[in-house]
């Protein structure tokens, strides 16, 4: 039975920081374990011109704790009204690795998203032809989808047509959450890639609503049946390097998770590293978390593997973490697996 488990040390390509007072509590929880991550664009306002970005980064790099080891990959949100140029400018300094595509209404803080995607192909085209990655909330918000159909619809009505319209266009399937997800990003070439999060290899849409409503499971996209589930957990686990980890890590006080209509989103940039090991461990696949957490991702973006590396140790006893991040706005609570994990981080 192994006992430790030594890897690249991993990049998490999908995160929310936030900002202010947020960002420099949250922001430590990332560094710790992660070389790089994406950032996510959609603050309020979101950051949509390359000189925004840099701003964000430095924002970003002011709140890391004195010596991490950690660089922010940041993106601007796609709007009706991005400037070509400014994009393309931003991708060839190295400001910007990647556009990111929110419908608008999808999920927190996508108001200002694409609501007529035509008016956006002049700016793909010219991301296909740079070779800068769109990375892609995958869910239609047409009030009459079902919550539940939202992904499958979109691949079929938005994603595939932009990129039968868009050849060469790079494009990161984000936190996908359904069996047509993983089956089109296995079909999708080099070209496509997928993100999958922590939380949706370890909840279902059962672990939301039984028993009461869970608002710290809440998320979007949300958690599906267990057949999509299980999809999701095979093909993290494959060591197909279509896949990669995204972890989604959302942070929102308990204040505004806990209310009438409370905010979507998990936080996991914690405890990803041992829940992740844990899932690994049970399907038979230690072997493999590494190209999932380390290696597929850097080998979509085209850039290096991270050269430091990050030890795992089995423990007799369950791993603690805090249950709840402190910040100057209220706690946050960290995702609850719901099980012992064994696995830390040394």
């Amino acid at each position: 039975m192994t006992q430790t488990l030594t890897i690249r040390r991993p990049d998490d390509w999908h995160l929310h920081l936030r900002d202010g007072a947020m960002l420099t509590a949250v922001a430590p929880e990332t560094a710790r374990h992660f070389g790089r991550a994406i950032i996510m664009p959609n603050l309020v306002p979101p950051v949509v011109t390359g000189a925004q970005a840099a701003a964000y980064r430095d924002r970003i790099m002011a709140a890391m704790p004195e010596g991490a080891d950690f660089k922010p990959l940041m993106t601007l949100y796609l709007t009706e009204d991005t400037d070509p140029d400014d994009l393309a400018a931003a991708h060839a300094s190295g400001q910007i690795t990647a556009v990111k595509l929110y419908p608008a209404g999808a999920t927190t803080n996508s108001n200002s998203g694409v609501r007529d995607f035509d008016k956006v192909r002049p700016v793909l085209e010219r991301m296909a032809e740079i070779g800068c990655p769109l990375c892609v909330h995958g869910e239609v918000t047409a009030p009459e989808i079902d919550i539940f159909d939202r992904e499958a619809v979109f691949i079929d009505t938005v994603l595939d047509p932009i990129r039968r319209a868009t050849p060469g266009l790079r494009v990161v399937m984000e936190h996908i959450t359904t069996k047509q997800g993983v089956d089109y990003a296995r079909a999708g070439g080099a070209d496509l890639g997928a993100t999958i999060t922590t939380h949706h290899l370890i909840i279902n849409r059962n672990h939301i609503l039984v028993g009461g409503i869970k608002p710290h499971y809440y998320c979007l996209p949300v958690a599906k049946r267990e057949e999509h589930r299980l999809a999701l957990r095979e093909a993290a686990t494959s060591g197909d390097a279509t896949f990669f980890l995204g972890t989604d890590s959302a942070p929102h006080t308990d204040a505004l998770k806990e209310q009438a209509c409370g905010c979507a989103g998990c936080f996991t940039a914690t405890n990803t590293m041992s829940l992740l090991a844990h899932v690994f461990d049970e399907d038979g696949a230690l072997d493999r978390l590494e190209s999932f957490t380390s290696l597929n991702g850097p080998a979509f973006y085209r850039l290096p593997a991270n050269k430091a590396t990050l030890t795992l140790t089995r423990q007799a006893n369950p791993v603690t973490y805090p249950s709840k991040i402190d910040t100057a706005d209220g706690p946050v609570t960290v995702f609850d697996p719901g099980f012992p994990v064994h696995w830390a981080v040394t």
